[in-house]
């Protein structure tokens, strides 16, 4: 089989291209210094040329709730963009399979939880991360025209909050994950008596390991063809300050921590109802603990080498 992995070099994509590796499939990777998905006429081109049977569309712009908030345009037009290419040239290419990585965020901010795939459109976003959502919704309506229209057999899975190897810990652009494993990290080896974090450290989310969602991708490439799109997640939910204090902990930090209530918590709580694909044989495999355990070990290994976005 051959596949292409959008985005093969972050933190879903690289998982994703390790996972079918395992399997014996050949993967090509692209990412923006690869290939301008932006650029209609090279992603088609490029399409074209590989003739891939499946394409998995890992890449998009993702941030934080302060990038998201302060730059909604870019997040916006830029996902739009980068999906509606690969998908176009996915259709011009003949592509058999395409999965279309969403996000949680496509969910209404005062949701039921745990949130079942059928709430998507079911009242408001969260306002901080607005612009992100609706470009991800609109690629679960593109994914679904495209099946509407030409009979194809392409799918959308939303993944919940992921963490792992390979992500961006740049404090400026990252998710609570990574800036809580670069804050903490950075604290311990400076002696800093406190921290101060974003928000109140009460709202509620799920982990999951990107190595847990490229099985998920593997999984539902070879059995999922509904126009529904999936659910991906853990199921289990913690609040953020208990997050910060078992990564404090696991990092060595022993100083005090301060939550800036000034700063916005974003959505309440998150978590998503995984019955669906968890019926269909798929389960996590990697516990909270091991996965902080594993991605500090990485990301004191990379900074070392050099290889972490900071």
């Amino acid at each position: 089989m051959k596949v292409l992995v959008a985005g093969g070099t972050g933190l879903a994509g690289s998982a994703i291209t390790r996972a079918f590796r395992a399997q014996g499939a050949e993967v090509t990777i692209v990412n923006r210094s690869t290939l301008n998905l932006l650029d209609f006429e090279a992603t088609k081109n490029f399409l074209l040329n590989l003739k891939p049977s499946l394409v998995v569309d890992a890449a998009a712009k993702v941030g934080g709730i302060a990038a998201n908030n302060s730059k909604p345009v870019a997040f916006l037009r830029e996902n739009l963009q980068i999906q509606s290419n690969l998908m176009s040239a996915a259709f011009f290419a003949e592509v058999e399979k395409f999965v279309f990585l969403g996000s949680s965020c496509v969910y209404p901010r005062d949701c039921h939880q745990p949130i079942k795939e059928e709430s998507l459109m079911g009242g408001p976003l969260e306002p901080t991360n607005s612009a992100y959502a609706v470009a991800k919704i609109a690629g679960i309506e593109m994914i679904n025209s495209y099946r509407k229209e030409h009979g194809l057999n392409w799918i959308s899975l939303m993944p919940t909050n992921l963490y792992g190897p390979r992500d961006n810990f740049n404090l400026a652009e990252s998710h609570a994950f990574p800036a809580l494993i670069r804050r903490f990290i950075e604290a311990e080896k400076s002696c800093a008596p406190e921290i101060t974090l974003w928000g109140t450290g009460a709202p509620l989310r799920e982990f999951l390991h990107v190595d847990d969602l490229s099985s998920a991708v593997v999984m539902a490439s070879n059995k999922y063809s509904e126009p529904l799109h999936l659910n991906v997640g853990t199921g289990q939910e913690l609040s953020i300050k208990m997050l910060a204090e078992l990564i404090a902990k696991k990092s060595g930090f022993g100083g005090e921590i301060k939550w800036d209530s000034t700063k916005p918590d974003g959505t309440p709580r998150k978590v998503l109802d995984v019955s669906r694909i968890t019926a269909m044989g798929w389960q996590p495999t990697i516990t909270l603990e091991q996965g902080i355990d594993s991605t500090l070990k990485w990301f004191k290994e990379a900074v070392s080498r050099g290889e972490v976005r900071l």
